[in-house]
């Protein structure tokens, strides 16, 4: 089974969605021996973090990583700190994907994320040009997330990806959604068939990020060994709010050996930092992306996690931080709406909390609640470990390879038993 998927983010950038496509990819070819093809962008690194040059004026480039063909589709690559520079970059890797879509071997199933939301029509291209199923996966839903672009609103272009949106679930073989709260904003608002859309939610490997010791290499580098560390983790961009994490940063500044760790990079990184300097946080710190093979240090640290989402979102991005604290075996709060997947997953396994979204007395309260009771701490880490191995990565590997399966009538494959991709987590 030949299968082809569509998305500018891939290993080895940063971004959440191309880091789980790449688990994906590479765990249908080490574990069920898919040929499997990656049609994606240049990696947004900056130059120090850069392995490979990618040269010359060839607009598509290939390549190969763990058993994985990957198209490059070569555009630009400017730090997507504006609309401008995010819009360049996304048409320039359209384009260039366009042609590498002809270079591609026919696959059997053609599988298109949203990064960026029009790069469906390619895939919807390439799938009839080939005969192959076309998959839809919603890892965002257009336009509604496009609110999020502080520096652009234009209703031409939103009437646009909506319009462009319904299409792709129409035609589409089969509809992806990582939740049941997307499911249904794709049902209700796209006009997506509900027996065509399957949910499948993302993941963390439980194998290699498992409850660590507090005392590591992470907190002693840092001195965060004897503090009550909040950590919100991954990207720090428009959709978290964590303006709100800040005005709560200061109700909580009495307790001195209460730290607030900000790990990672992104749009709104310069502005918080700023603040903090500005209002003198000293309870607040940042830290930079930790790559993925230090990330159970860093969340080993942790004593308690922050996801946040801004109000109106719900449904449309899922945050998939989520499933590395789960993984991690640390309880967090939850600043979501009450329909949404998190608060669903919360709830079921009395993992942490659920507050509304922007309101910084509420969040410091169970944080506040959570420093003063250690066991109710412990307690919930363990159910949030428990919740992590029922969406750990070789579980959801397996639901898209059944699903691709049922699409193409193709015959199971018998797994590997000694590939270290499918050792599950026991602890």
């Amino acid at each position: 089974m030949h299968i082809t998927f569509l998305n500018r983010s891939y290993w080895p950038d940063q971004a959440a969605t191309g880091q789980l496509l790449a688990d994906l990819a590479e765990d249908l070819v080490h574990d069920y021996r898919c040929q499997v093809s990656v049609v994606a962008g240049l990696p947004l690194l900056k130059r120090s973090e850069q392995t490979q040059s990618y040269r010359g004026w060839l607009p598509v480039q290939r390549e190969s990583h763990n058993g994985v063909a990957i198209f490059r589709a070569v555009g630009t690559t400017l730090r997507p700190r504006r609309f401008v520079a995010r819009a360049t970059n996304y048409l320039s890797y359209f384009l260039s994907a366009t042609l590498a879509g002809l270079k591609v071997p026919r696959p059997d199933i053609v599988v298109s994320l949203t990064d960026p939301p029009i790069i469906g029509l390619v895939g919807l291209l390439m799938a009839r040009r080939a005969r192959a199923k076309f998959v839809f996966l919603c890892q965002d839903i257009f336009p509604e997330v496009a609110v999020l672009l502080e520096d652009f609103h234009n209703e031409t272009v939103n009437r646009s990806l909506q319009r462009i949106n319904q299409f792709l679930v129409r035609k589409a073989d089969r509809v992806i959604a990582l939740g049941d709260t997307m499911k249904e904003r794709l049902v209700t608002g796209k006009g997506a068939d509900p027996q065509k859309v399957t949910v499948i939610h993302n993941w963390a490997d439980c194998s290699t990020i498992v409850p660590g010791p507090k005392y590591n290499s992470f907190t002693a580098k840092h001195g965060l060994a004897d503090a009550f560390v909040v950590m919100h983790s991954g990207n720090i961009g428009l959709s978290q709010g964590l303006d709100t994490l800040i005005e709560a940063a200061e109700l909580l500044r009495p307790h001195q050996d209460l730290i607030i760790a900000i790990v990672g990079d992104g749009n709104k990184r310069e502005a918080l930092e700023r603040r903090v300097r500005e209002q003198q946080l000293t309870n607040v710190r940042f830290f930079p992306y930790q790559p993925k093979e230090l990330l159970h240090e860093s969340f080993a640290a942790a004593d308690m996690f922050i996801i946040s989402l801004m109000r109106g979102l719900a449904g449309y991005i899922v945050p998939s931080k989520l499933y590395g604290i789960l993984a991690a075996g640390r309880p967090y709060v939850a600043a979501v709406e009450e329909a949404c997947e998190v608060a669903d997953i919360t709830k079921m396994y009395d993992c942490g909390f659920v507050t509304k979204p922007g309101n910084a007395q509420d969040l410091a309260n169970i944080i506040l609640m959570l420093y003063q009771n250690r066991e109710m701490t412990k307690r919930m880490g363990n159910n949030a470990r428990h919740a992590g191995l029922m969406f750990d990565r070789s579980r959801q590997v397996r639901a898209y390879y059944d699903l691709f399966r049922e699409l193409t009538g193709t015959p199971a494959a018998r797994e590997l038993p000694d590939d270290p991709y499918r050792r599950a987590a026991s602890s």
